[in-house]
């Protein structure tokens, strides 16, 4: 949920003289509140060792899943293993995107600062995937704080390549040492396959080394099924470390 209000003021604004162009300047205070549900899960095993720190996978959903029902986050992925049951090693946070909006990399950041504050977790094990446009905002969040992350995995996602264009040094080397695993569908229809081969050549353009973009040639827009079903997925993720 997201308020916003603000003032917006013209600082000693010359008098535009005709036929010429003049210097303007335009000053606005904006002040913002953000909210996020999201579904947390913490492995059981955190309770019989207390001083243990744990890898984390934020999860980022699709565009079907935006809104205020909660419960729709499950449907896919992690914390759907999550809801029936499944004895995850890892801390998982699965925000929920309003409707109308998509994910928003500083939000998200922020969610995540406040998780880490709270739980014991292992900062050099931070993961973050997602699906569709979870895909998107998998790299979006790559690409502007690459130095948060041990691994990404974008599904069937995409981005802005200009992105990658304006990086600063900091970024620039932070992405060479980020481990990234990218799944797409040969036949999706949604987000095209070249979507994701445009980010996987972006980033190794930036020096990214250990990139890999597996396709499932007769899938759709679904690749994130069997990418999350395959227990290979997770044991590569979780052996990730900055």
């Amino acid at each position: 949920m997201f308020a916003m209000v603000g003032c917006s003021t013209l600082v000693n604004p010359p008098r535009p003289r005709l036929g010429e162009q003049t210097h303007q300047q335009f000053r606005t205070e904006v002040r913002s509140v953000a909210e996020l549900d999201y579904l947390l899960y913490v492995p059981r095993g955190a309770s019989h060792e207390p001083s243990k720190k744990w890898p984390l996978v934020l999860f980022l959903h699709g565009a079907g899943e935006r809104g205020s029902d909660l419960s729709k986050v499950a449907v896919h992925g992690p914390p759907k293993l999550a809801a029936a049951g499944g004895d995850l090693p890892f801390i998982l946070v699965s925000p929920q995107c309003p409707v109308g909006k998509v994910w928003d990399a500083p939000l998200l950041i922020k969610l995540l600062d406040q998780i880490q504050r709270r739980l014991p977790v292992d900062s050099r094990r931070v993961y973050v995937t997602g699906l569709s446009m979870g895909g998107y905002g998998t790299w979006d969040l790559a690409m502007r704080y690459p130095e948060r992350f041990a691994a990404v995995a974008p599904i069937c996602g995409g981005g802005e390549r200009i992105r990658s264009l304006l990086l600063s040094s900091s970024q620039r080397e932070a992405i060479k040492g980020l481990k990234v695993r990218v799944y797409h569908g040969g036949k999706d229809t949604v987000v095209p396959l070249a979507e994701s081969e445009r980010m996987v050549e972006a980033f190794k353009k930036l020096g990214t080394v250990d990139i890999e973009l597996t396709v499932y040639p007769e899938a759709g827009h679904d690749s994130w099924t069997r990418t999350y079903q395959n227990p290979e997925f997770f044991k590569w993720l979780l052996a990730q470390a900055r």
